[in-house]
């Protein structure tokens, strides 16, 4: 049987379950739920537990599941500047400007956008390709006119990044 935590959330309507880069599993339950849930549910996904665990052990000490706070607070101004260039760049062509840009140290997300117009992202943007770091900036870009993701938002990223399918899932397999 799988190790796991489990994570009570006001929040959840439904059991969900990650698996965080560093091989820890997280079973996420709403309040009323009982461990049980948890259990049957990790047992009813052991084979995808083991397949992103495989995964992420296939990563060597310079991969991004073995990034710390040192190397964080090392690379955080980088990623400012890459991200500040491209979010000009992508900002002029869409039409679209925005308020501040925060770089973060996150485990499971990107980028985000706020409805005052910030734009935050992951400072290991910088260890992706061009081709995905274009992709996740564009993204929160089209946040700022968009606030979901509807199809208008989606028509909007596609202006820029038509393959943005296959962009989503790249990034999925990745963080």
């Amino acid at each position: 049987m799988v190790s796991y935590t489990i994570y009570k959330s006001t929040r959840a309507k439904r059991v969900g379950i990650s698996v965080h880069c560093d091989g820890k599993v997280v079973v996420t339950l709403p309040l009323r739920a009982s461990e049980q849930v948890a259990e049957n549910f990790v047992r009813e996904k052991k084979e995808w537990i083991a397949s992103k665990i495989a995964y992420y052990a296939q990563f060597d000490d310079t991969s991004l599941a073995k990034l710390t706070r040192k190397d964080y607070l090392e690379h955080k101004e980088t990623a400012r500047e890459l991200v500040h260039e491209r979010c000009t760049f992508f900002g002029a062509r869409y039409g679209l400007s925005y308020n501040r840009i925060s770089i973060r140290n996150q485990k499971t997300c990107w980028g985000s956008a706020t409805a005052k117009g910030n734009l935050n992202f992951n400072y290991k943007i910088l260890f992706i390709s061009g081709e995905l770091r274009d992709y996740v900036i564009v993204h929160e870009l089209c946040h700022l006119q968009e606030m979901n993701h509807s199809p208008k938002f989606w028509n909007l990223v596609a202006k820029t990044i038509p393959n943005h399918k296959e962009m989503r899932k790249q990034l999925r397999k990745i963080l």
